[in-house]
């Protein structure tokens, strides 16, 4: 079972950052005024922030690193670990968390890393620079985890484009002898892999002349192999099914009360129908379930620590607060997190 009880380890501090350019669902040519109240409605993005075409995942990340190192007032050379996780790297070589490592000051000591995980990938950020520090022999980490998804796919394929919105985030993990432990499950479906992928790009199927071949799936779905694709039907089956089944596990391996040891539910916002039937099927307090999906769409890995700081800022920043997350994509995998969380730095949303 990859399941970790990771010791001596808080979160210290969370940051967001997201461009300033705003698209309404209106604004897309491709809805009808009737079709955008109709998505809005079921999937319940009414807009996302877009970068332009000269702004990386990087970039946004760089912004919420360095508003939060400010505010913990960290040393750049006390940061021992730096992870980089995203599906939307710089370049394919070298990995862009050497990149980050330079930009932000690091000291050459610094431990660098790519993650390209997707929706899970602040997840994965966590278990890997969480065990990393549990030990006590590195002392800070600074995961970075976003992504510019909207540029992977076609412009003109109506079931990804309006899904997607553009951001970048900063957690700061720090050992802490004193820490409650963070618990996280993890959880692989590769014979899923279709549902959610970049047919052509890879060495398994190298850029050709017939990778930017459009072709019409019908339906508004407008494509060519070098672009990401989305099996919407595969997707909403498994993220409603083996997601909710793990919580449950989990729970009660733990002997967790959902109704009183939680403070907070932290899902993965993908869209509205998956995250409402999440909750309907775990018979989960909506009170304990925050949103943010109407305002910022799907941003992958950094969905769950966007969310803490857009709409659980107040209430991290004050006082210990038990979170349990849930992600779910690429790959396809999903896992959970348990966690407590002390009084940490949250600065207001970035914008770029």
């Amino acid at each position: 079972m990859a399941r970790w009880e990771i010791k001596n380890v808080r979160v210290a501090g969370v940051a967001a950052a997201v461009p300033r350019n705003v698209i309404h669902t209106t604004d897309f040519d491709f809805f009808t005024p009737e079709e955008a109240e109709v998505f809005n409605n079921t999937v319940g993005i009414k807009q996302r922030h877009l970068a332009s075409d000269d702004v990386c995942a990087s970039d946004l990340c760089f912004a919420a690193a360095e508003k939060l190192l400010a505010d913990l007032k960290w040393e750049r050379e006390s940061v021992d670990v730096l992870i980089f996780e995203s599906v939307t790297g710089d370049y394919k070589t070298p990995p862009t968390s050497c990149l980050l490592q330079e930009r932000l000051g690091f000291s050459e000591n610094c431990f660098t890393m790519d993650i390209p995980m997707g929706c899970c990938g602040c997840m994965y950020a966590i278990t890997t620079g969480g065990n990393l520090l549990s030990s006590g022999c590195v002392k800070r980490a600074l995961l970075l985890v976003g992504d510019t998804a909207l540029r992977m796919g076609s412009m003109k394929d109506k079931s990804r484009v309006p899904l997607f919105g553009d951001c970048g985030t900063a957690m700061a993990l720090e050992y802490d002898r004193t820490a409650h432990d963070i618990v996280v499950d993890f959880h692989s479906y590769g014979k899923g892999y279709e549902a959610l992928m970049t047919p052509h790009g890879g060495f398994r199927h190298p850029i050709t002349e017939e990778s930017f071949v459009y072709e019409d799936f019908g339906h508004g779905i407008v494509r060519a192999p070098v672009h990401t694709l989305i099996n919407g039907m595969n997707v909403f089956s498994f993220a409603i099914s083996k997601p909710p089944k793990s919580i449950e596990t989990f729970m009660a391996d733990y002997n967790i009360d959902r109704d009183h040891d939680i403070d907070y539910f932290l899902i993965h916002q993908a869209n509205k129908m998956i995250v409402d039937r999440i909750v309907k099927k775990l018979k989960l307090p909506l009170g304990k379930v925050p949103y943010n999906l109407e305002e910022f769409g799907n941003l992958g890995g950094a969905s769950i620590p966007s969310l803490m700081v857009t709409r659980l800022r107040e209430q991290l920043i004050k006082e210990e607060k038990t979170l349990l997350m849930s992600s779910f994509g690429l790959g396809l995998t999903w896992g959970t997190v348990w966690m407590k969380s002390q009084p940490m730095i949250v600065p207001e949303l970035v914008l770029v």
